[in-house]
C-alpha cells in the first residue's frame, strides 16, 4: 500500500496536484476531509492522519452531543486512512485529489464508528453466502445562483420539468459535470431537468455496494465543484421550501447467486425483507428533520410502507426485467450516510432471503388518496413520521440495528435526539433553510 501511495504521490506531483482530500460522510450525511500535501500521501496511507473521535457525535449543525456514553469527552484521537486504489484526482479542481477514508484507533485497530467499514462487513458476509449485490444512485438536487439564499426564489433553471430548453442556461455546468464526471471515473446513465423547481437528477451506474457509497461522496465533490465554476450553488437537502417537491437520493440495488439475478422473482424473500424492515431502514436512509418532513403522500417520495411495480409513489419502487431487475428505494436522501444506508438495505434484504416472510401484493395506486379505514384494511400504515417514531421503528429492529453495533448505534441516535432537540422550538422554514446547503 505505500509503494502504491508513493507512486501516486509522484504521479499526482508531475500532474500539477498539490494536495488530497481524504474524504469520509458523518452520521448526517455530510462529507468531512481533511487535505494532506500530496507529499504526505505515502505517510498518510502507512500511519493515518489524525483526526477527532468526536466526528461520530457531531449533529447536522456541527454541534457535538456528549449524551453517549462511549464519546462523552472532549478527549480522544482516531487514525483516517485512505483508500488508495480509490484515489482520483479531481477533474473541477486540478490542483487537489481525493479519496475515501477508513477510520482506526490510535492503535490502529478497527473503530467502531467506521462507517465504511460496516458496509464492508455486510458485503464479505453476503460474499460468504454466495451472494453479490449490486448498487447504483439516483441523485436529485436544486440549482441556484451563487450568494442566493434560497431556491426558491432563485431558481438556478426556469423549468418546465423534463424540458431540454430548461437547461440551456445551465449548457456549461451540464457540460463540466459530463466531463468531470467522466475523468473522475464516475458513470452516468443519464441526466435532465427534474419536476421540483430548479431541479436536476443524475444517475450513477450500478456498481458494488462499496464502489456504490464512495462514487456518491465523490459525486458530491464533482457537482459542488461544477457549480462553482460556473457561478452556482447546489442544494441537496432533502427539502428546499415547503410545499415543493424534495430531493431524494434514491438507492437502486440487486442481488445475484450463481449469476442470476434473484430480483426476477420479485418473491425471492428480498423485496419481501426490505418491506419488513422498512420503517427502520427509513430511520438511516433517511434520518434527518427534513428527511420526515419530505416524506409526504402525492410527492413521489414514499410516505406509506408498501411496494409497487414501477410505482412512484411507492417507497419500494420494484423495476421488473431479467438481467437487470432491482428494486429502487425511494425514502433516501443525502442526509444518510451512503455506507450505513446501504450496509441497512443488504442486511435487511439477505434476512429475506433466509426466512422468505410474506410479500404482499403489489400496489399501483397512491394510498395517500384512500381513507384511513382503506389503508388499514390493506395493511398499509404510514412511515415514522418524526425522530422519535425512526428511534422506536430502529431500536424495534435487530435486524437493521444489530449492523451498526452497540458503539455506533449509541452514537447514531445520540445526533438524531440532538438534531430532534434543535428542531424543536424552530418553525419548519426555519429548519428546511437551515439544511438548504449542508450536503
Amino acid at each position: 500500500m505505500t509503494k502504491a501511495a508513493s507512486a501516486a504521490a509522484k504521479d499526482f506531483a508531475a500532474a500539477g496536484v498539490y494536495g488530497v482530500h481524504l474524504a469520509w460522510a458523518d452520521n448526517n450525511g455530510i462529507p468531512r476531509s481533511r487535505i494532506v500535501p500530496v507529499a504526505g500521501l505515502a505517510d498518510a496511507a502507512t500511519r493515518g492522519v489524525g483526526a477527532t473521535s468526536l466526528f461520530a457525535v457531531f449533529d447536522s449543525h456541527d454541534a457535538i452531543t456528549y449524551s453517549h456514553s462511549g464519546l462523552s469527552t472532549p478527549s480522544g484521537d482516531i487514525r483516517l486512512v485512505p483508500v488508495v486504489d480509490r484515489l482520483r484526482r479531481l477533474a473541477g479542481q486540478p490542483a487537489l485529489a481525493w479519496a475515501p477514508v477508513r477510520q482506526f484507533t490510535q492503535d490502529g485497530d478497527p473503530w467502531p464508528y467506521c462507517q465504511r467499514s460496516v458496509l464492508e462487513r455486510q458485503v464479505a458476509e453476503a460474499s460468504e453466502r454466495g451472494l453479490e449485490f449490486r448498487a447504483g444512485y439516483e441523485l436529485e438536487f436544486a440549482v441556484a445562483p451563487a450568494g442566493s439564499s434560497d431556491v426558491l426564489t432563485s431558481p438556478g433553471h426556469p423549468g418546465p420539468a423534463y424540458s431540454p430548453h430548461a437547461l440551456v442556461p445551465l449548457d456549461g455546468f451540464v457540460a463540466s459535470l459530463l466531463h468531470d464526471f467522466a475523468a473522475n471515473g464516475l458513470r452516468i446513465g443519464q441526466l435532465h431537468a427534474e419536476y421540483g423547481v430548479a431541479q436536476i437528477e443524475l444517475s450513477l451506474g450500478a456498481t458494488d455496494p462499496v464502489s456504490a457509497a464512495d462514487d456518491q461522496l465523490l459525486a458530491r465533490q464533482t457537482i459542488h465543484a461544477a457549480a462553482h465554476a460556473h457561478g452556482l450553488v447546489v442544494s441537496f437537502a432533502p427539502l428546499v421550501g415547503l410545499g415543493a417537491a424534495g430531493n431524494g437520493w434514491h438507492l437502486h440495488t440487486s442481488v445475484r447467486r450463481k449469476g442470476q439475478n434473484l430480483l426476477e422473482d420479485p418473491d425471492s424473500g428480498y423485496l419481501a425483507g426490505l418491506l419488513r424492515d422498512l420503517p427502520a431502514l427509513t430511520a438511516i436512509t433517511a434520518p434527518s428533520v427534513p428527511s420526515t418532513m419530505r416524506l409526504r403522500p402525492g410527492y413521489f417520495a414514499g410516505a406509506y410502507a408498501f411496494w409497487g411495480v414501477e410505482n412512484r409513489e411507492a417507497p419500494l419502487r420494484y423495476i421488473a426485467g431479467s438481467d437487470h431487475a432491482n428494486v429502487e428505494l425511494k425514502t433516501s436522501d443525502a442526509s444518510a450516510n451512503p455506507y450505513l444506508a446501504l450496509a441497512v438495505v443488504l442486511a435487511a434484504g439477505m434476512a429475506g432471503l433466509d426466512d422468505r416472510p410474506a410479500l404482499p401484493d403489489p400496489i399501483g395506486e397512491d394510498p395517500g388518496s384512500w381513507t384511513a379505514g382503506e389503508r388499514e384494511t390493506r395493511g398499509v400504515r404510514p412511515l415514522p413520521a418524526d425522530t422519535a417514531e425512526q428511534d422506536a421503528a430502529l431500536l424495534a429492529s435487530p435486524r437493521v440495528a444489530g449492523v451498526l453495533g452497540d458503539d455506533l448505534l449509541g452514537a447514531f441516535r445520540a445526533v438524531r435526539a440532538s438534531d430532534a432537540a434543535w428542531a424543536a422550538d424552530r418553525t419548519a422554514d426555519e429548519i428546511v433553510a437551515a439544511h438548504l446547503w449542508r450536503y
